[in-house]
């Protein structure tokens, strides 16, 4: 472990080839320090290379230019300290929620005993204790989200990614899920990187919201979030959840002009 950011972006480009040797930029010199136990989250318009920031940092997609680094190393593929949970829960349909919430354990090695008893103690820290023998289709969207979530911190990773992970659900499970996600990534000691079309799930998640510009991807603005933790739903009324949702509209319309 260094001294610097866990996560720290230099310049930071990602383009991709269409159609006969088209390329499109989709991130142009980014540059993003996250700190350790940090929430930030990225908000922008569609294209502006959210999803492929955080899949760089997840290291399933390299960087064309400058340089990204995890823990003071450049990251040149997965990484298991780097836990990354899905707009789609991607649980697999055959398994049930313990077997799925323990399948990287599974894929590390774990012993079937030590892994049975850490699958146990997976499932609890989600609220699924009583799910573990179900399988994914007779779950509802919150509870494989739960799963998704809880099979991302199975091999207890120093950073977790989550793209748009309660988007498919309805406002107030959504919220509920973003208490308990706060409340398990402080327990965790855990560091947040979180993308989001949602204002308002933006400042209730964040320490630091960064806005990123229309394609190609570039950092416009970081707003600092100036609430208290831990946070509870009670937040969601706070003068300062209004103000910061503000800020960062206005600076969403400033890159849409």
């Amino acid at each position: 472990m260094t001294d610097g950011p866990l996560v720290d972006l230099r310049g930071v480009g990602v383009s991709f080839e269409v159609v006969r040797g088209e390329r499109v930029t989709a991130l142009d010199g980014v540059d993003l320090a996250i700190e350790r136990g940090e929430v930030v989250v990225l908000i922008g318009p569609n294209g502006s290379g959210k999803s492929t920031l955080l899949r760089v940092v997840a290291g399933l997609l390299p960087a064309d230019a400058g340089q990204a680094l995890f823990d003071g190393r450049p990251i040149a593929g997965p990484e298991p300290r780097i836990g990354l949970v899905f707009q789609e829960p991607r649980l697999l349909p055959w398994r049930t929620t313990a077997a799925n919430v323990t399948y990287p354990l599974e894929l590390a090695g774990v012993p079937g005993p030590e892994r049975d008893a850490r699958g146990v103690a997976l499932l609890r820290s989600v609220g699924l204790e009583d799910a573990a023998s179900r399988i994914p289709s007779q779950l509802s969207g919150g509870m494989r989200q739960r799963a998704a979530l809880a099979r991302a911190l199975a091999l207890e990773p120093a950073l977790l990614l989550l793209d748009e992970p309660f988007s498919a659900v309805d406002e107030l499970t959504r919220e509920r899920l973003n208490v308990e996600l706060l409340e398990i990534a402080a327990r965790r000691n855990a560091t947040l990187l979180v993308v989001t079309h949602s204002v308002h799930e933006a400042v209730f998640l964040a320490d630091r919201v960064v806005v990123l510009s229309e394609r190609p991807g570039r950092v416009v603005a970081e707003v600092p979030v100036d609430l208290p933790r831990p946070r509870s739903f009670a937040d969601l009324d706070a003068p300062a959840m209004g103000e910061t949702a503000q800020a960062i509209r206005s600076h969403l319309r400033e890159v849409a002009a």
